[in-house]
């Protein structure tokens, strides 16, 4: 019988300090079967090379800064076995400044020296764990040939490329693997978008087949309402693949949507667990298939400052044609349509108001100049087998009090938009009359 597979990962927020190394080591020493670690960087060291990246010629402290920081986690680390590693970041860290400040556009070099923040910490988290009997290496993740889809920056890890070429053999004791990045297209170096260190650790589940992955995070799971808006709530125990990516692309900061894509078709669990807490056998909140039907509203997703563009069309021919190529121009430039809907005639779009000059040009490029209204937030009611229209979940006087006009209506998900800006109130009231404000 093989042993359990647990993928861990930890991102910038649980690697502050040596102590959070104290605490990793601990929760691995006790955790059961074999694990695989994905790390980010240390807090704050991607920021830095960011800068470096735009400022190559002020950063000469740069390196020597580097190494005093990841020598405080681990401070034998230059002497241990991968010493020469840890040299060799270092080197390639001033390499890439050296070519950024004669060529500041090489995106080879921006992508080498920004990868450089994954590659220290999974060498300072591998020894650390060391020192603590644990039998842990670290692993480039584009050195065991884990493939992106993309050149240069890339949106998803290539599951089907990556199936075939992964080096399994590297996935020995407790590997630990850097986030973030992988081969593109290209051969080259690519980096994963915003969340792309968690893409990556269900990506590496999916293709290990898994039996969990935990999200360490600085926080204690998934809320129903996002504390921005001050607004206190419970963990929810438990959300579905569907209605976990629904809240991740319009609030929840703990979650992205491509997280929980590589999982969906093979049904590992992901949980989420704050590093800092007692470590209880049930995560505070865990995502998995959409089987738990209990049609009502778990979260709600909030996006502010929406706006509604709409064109008429005199021909459904030209309709559609049209509307595929404006949807691949706004994909093209990373516009996300938060709603579509078309009907013979008229079609209507709702965007972002920071993305609606570029919607509108593109819009206009394809049909006539489009109306636009704006809006103060869309809300997204999250659940799984929710009430449809005929038996809906916002009363008549609520839809009216609230100024609401419902846009979309999905399995899990009932989108709906209002001309109001008051939103931490409108949220307030809706999470009550939803009975959301009882898990607190």
């Amino acid at each position: 019988m093989r042993k359990t597979i647990t993928v861990h990962k930890f991102g910038g927020s649980c690697l502050r300090d040596r102590t959070d190394l104290d605490r990793i080591a601990e929760v691995i020493q006790h955790w059961p079967g074999q694990s695989l670690i994905v790390v980010s960087a240390l807090w704050g060291t991607t920021d830095r090379l960011m800068r470096a990246s735009q400022e190559p010629r002020y950063a000469s402290r740069l390196v020597s800064d580097l190494s005093r920081q990841h020598l405080r986690f681990a401070p034998s680390l230059v002497e241990g076995e991968n010493g020469h590693l840890f040299r060799s970041v270092l080197n390639g860290i001033e390499l890439s400044l050296n070519e950024l400040a004669q060529s500041p556009n090489n995106w080879i070099a921006i992508n080498r020296l920004l990868a450089a923040g994954e590659r220290l910490s999974a060498l300072v988290v591998a020894q650390h764990l060391k020192e603590n009997g644990i039998e842990a290496h670290p692993v480039g993740a584009e050195d065991i040939g884990l493939k992106l889809k993309g050149v240069n920056r890339a949106p998803v890890v290539d599951l089907e490329t990556s199936m075939v070429e992964l080096d399994r053999s590297a996935f020995f004791g407790t590997p630990v693997i850097t986030g973030w990045f992988g081969e593109g297209d290209d051969g080259e170096l690519a980096l994963l978008g915003r969340g792309g260190s968690d893409h990556t650790a269900t990506s590496i589940a999916r293709l290990v087949d898994a039996d969990k992955v935990i999200l360490w995070k600085d926080v204690d799971g998934v809320l129903p309402l996002n504390p921005r808006w001050g607004l206190d709530s419970s963990p929810i125990p438990y959300l579905g693949y569907s209605e976990a990516v629904e809240l991740a692309r319009l609030d929840t900061p703990v979650l992205h949507p491509a997280t929980v894509e590589p999982l969906r078709g093979i049904g590992i669990p992901l949980e989420i667990r704050d590093l800092r807490s007692i470590v209880k056998e049930q995560a505070a909140s865990i995502i998995g298939p959409d089987l738990i039907q209990t049609h009502t509203v778990k979260a709600i997703g909030c996006l502010p400052n929406v706006t509604r563009l709409t064109v008429s069309s005199s021909s459904l021919e030209v309709q559609s044609e049209h509307l595929g190529r404006v949807l691949i121009d706004l994909a093209t430039e990373n516009i996300a349509c938060w709603n579509l809907d078309s009907i013979p005639g008229q079609i209507s779009w709702i965007v972002s108001q920071h993305d609606l000059q570029k919607a509108n040009q593109i819009i206009t490029n394809h049909f006539s100049t489009p109306d636009v209204a704006e809006y103060g937030v869309m809300f997204s009611l999250v659940g799984n087998k929710l009430p449809n229209e005929e038996n809906a979940l916002l009363s008549p006087e609520m839809i009216s009090l609230l100024e609401l006009e419902i846009v979309s209506v999905t399995d899990h998900a009932v989108r709906v938009i209002s001309s109001r800006h008051d939103v931490s109130s409108m949220l307030d009231t809706l999470a009550n009359h939803l009975g959301l404000t009882a898990m607190v």
